[in-house]
């Protein structure tokens, strides 16, 4: 009985060491080494050595923060590098424009907060913010984003 206790606790623990804490958009913008607006293509599959990446082509359509050319490339052009086979990504469609706070090095996910800086728009509206303010228009968050680099 002891034995299974401690080794409930271990995988609870171990659980838990594998989730992000939830981070508001400032602390997003924070960490994020360049934010853009731009349009996701098809992904395709990249090996590099030992490891396999999803790649989906990035088409920048406006760059908020940071230098998107620092972004990891694929045929001479950005793109978001996520690790084949992880769980828990966002969902990623060919075509769908997104707001992107991102990492500039290759690793699991490139999206500040694993995964949680990814904001798709969608219909013209985002889902941003929190329950008390949330944003929904894609030229409000661009502001909103705008005013947590000014506080960075």
């Amino acid at each position: 009985m002891r034995r299974r206790m401690v080794l409930a606790a271990l995988l609870a623990a171990t659980a838990g060491a594998t989730t992000a804490p939830p981070l508001t958009l400032a602390q997003q913008v924070g960490k994020a080494e360049v934010i853009v607006r731009g349009t996701l293509g098809a992904a395709v599959s990249v090996k590099e050595g030992e490891v396999t990446y999803l790649a989906y082509p990035l088409t920048v359509a406006e760059t908020i923060s940071g230098d998107a050319a620092r972004l990891p490339q694929n045929d001479g052009k950005p793109a978001l590098f996520f690790l084949q086979g992880l769980a828990d990504l966002p969902e990623l469609k060919s075509g769908q424009e997104v707001f992107a706070l991102l990492y500039t090095r290759k690793q699991d996910s490139p999206l500040v907060g694993f995964n949680q800086g990814l904001y798709p728009v969608t219909d013209g509206k985002v889902s941003a913010g929190d329950a008390k303010a949330p944003i929904t228009d894609p030229a409000k968050l661009r502001d909103a984003i705008r005013a947590a680099l000014g506080t960075k």
